[in-house]
């Protein structure tokens, strides 16, 4: 993973390079290969990164041929080679191998429409210089994290909520909404953060800020589901190992070896499984384990790791390891209400030993209604024989009750929800 950082002022103040320095200064654990700084009229974009693709010439951050457009990005643009190859046609010249110029130069081609077109995980910013305009987006699930603030005339945003409190003028006030949230669900809402002031931008979504039409943002993507009726049972597991062979087949994309966390479950040796067929060489593995039998899933892991012939690797969580929640928490920046941090936390430490980027299996248990909740909600969905005028006083008297204290059956919407899950492909 990298970092970004930056500073745009609409009223055209000078921002300072000692602002967004300090900034970068508390992401570097985010990029240790190196750092990159721009100041230009009115704005500044900082970037820790790590490098995956193009070791050599991919710096941030990048910039068009004549300059007028910056851009940092965290995260990887998995589609970047079609674009590329679109954009060469259409006469923009690259600088880079880097995945991440094709904001640029897509950027130049559509402006903020650009968002749509690119397919992977990321938050990124790019300024235009010409027009004094600052563009955030996030990934569509919203597996790269992306802060900001709006202090006077100014946007500050950042990778990490961290980041953006090196800034002076933001107080630090605690946000009682995200504080009652997090109570009540967990974590902190999708769109705040624990801090009054400091916003999320939330997946899916883009924001737009130049002098004189302020911070306008707006969501660029939704899911939508469309029950396919027609196909067959073995039709369907076609489909879904071929999206699979795919997602696998770009995240394998890199200048730096590949990894998996591997827990023994259906989704990760899934995973795993794809990931062999498609490597030149073994796999490596890495799994935690627990010295209590009851959730200690070790075996299952050696199981699949023997089947694929990977290069295993695993670590067991011992009482110990609450030493390791300050660090962790530095970590989060967020308060955050699931224990299993703890042992994704040492996972990730034991790859980064061997690996610099991992595949995992999270978000199965959401795509493939994994939880118990969902058994609830098909139970829920009885209550469609209502008439609906009873459905619809049900829905209206939820709604008006304060936040975490009721949620309404299937019928109607939910008071509202937890943060989504943030999906990790990259150590």
């Amino acid at each position: 993973m990298c970092g970004i950082a930056g500073i745009a002022s609409l009223d055209g103040r000078p921002v300072l390079p000692g602002e967004v320095q300090a900034m970068c200064e508390v992401l570097a654990h985010r990029g240790p290969d190196e750092e990159g700084l721009f100041i230009g009229s009115g704005a500044g974009l900082g970037m820790r990164r790590l490098s995956i693709i193009d070791l050599e010439t991919g710096s941030q951050p990048l910039a068009s041929e004549d300059r007028s457009i910056w851009a940092v990005c965290n995260g990887e643009i998995y589609n970047h080679g079609d674009l590329r190859r679109d954009l060469e046609r259409r006469g923009h010249r690259f600088a880079t191998r880097s995945d991440a110029e094709t904001i640029v130069h897509l950027y130049e081609a559509r402006g903020a429409e650009c968002v749509a077109r690119l397919r992977g995980m990321f938050a990124l910013a790019v300024w235009d210089d010409r027009r004094h305009e600052l563009l955030l987006a996030r990934d569509r699930l919203g597996i790269k994290p992306l802060y900001y603030a709006e202090i006077g005339n100014r946007i500050l945003f950042a990778s990490e909520l961290k980041a953006i409190l090196e800034h002076p003028d933001v107080e630090r006030r605690l946000s009682w909404e995200a504080v009652g949230h997090l109570f009540a669900f967990q974590s902190t809402p999708a769109r705040q953060s624990i801090v009054e002031g400091v916003r999320k931008l939330e997946p899916g979504h883009l924001l737009q800020a130049a002098a004189g039409r302020g911070i306008r943002t707006r969501r660029y993507w939704e899911v939508r589901f469309e029950p396919d009726t027609r196909s067959g049972a073995e039709a369907l597991g076609e489909r879904l190992r071929a999206g699979l062979e795919e997602s696998v087949r770009l995240h394998l994309v890199s200048d730096v070896p590949v990894g998996a966390f591997l827990s023994g479950g259906i989704d990760s040796s899934a995973v795993v499984a794809t990931m062999s067929r498609l490597s030149p060489g073994p796999v490596k593995t890495f799994s935690i384990g627990f010295d209590e039998r009851d959730y200690d899933e070790l075996a299952h892991a050696r199981t699949v790791a023997r089947q694929f012939g990977t290069e295993h690797h695993e670590m067991v969580v011992t009482p110990d390891a609450l030493d390791l929640l300050d660090g962790l928490v530095w970590h989060l920046d967020e308060p955050f209400g699931d224990s299993s941090a703890i042992p994704t936390f040492m996972v990730s430490r034991l790859a980064a030993r061997s690996v610099r980027v991992v595949l995992s299996g999270d978000g199965g248990d959401e795509l493939f209604a994994g939880y118990d909740k969902y058994v609830v909600e098909g139970r829920e969905r009885r209550y469609g024989w209502m008439p609906p005028p009873l459905r619809w006083a049900l829905r209206a008297g939820a709604r008006a009750m304060p936040e975490g204290m009721a949620m309404t059956p299937s019928f109607g919407a939910p008071i509202s929800t937890a943060a989504p899950c943030r999906l990790r492909s990259a150590a």
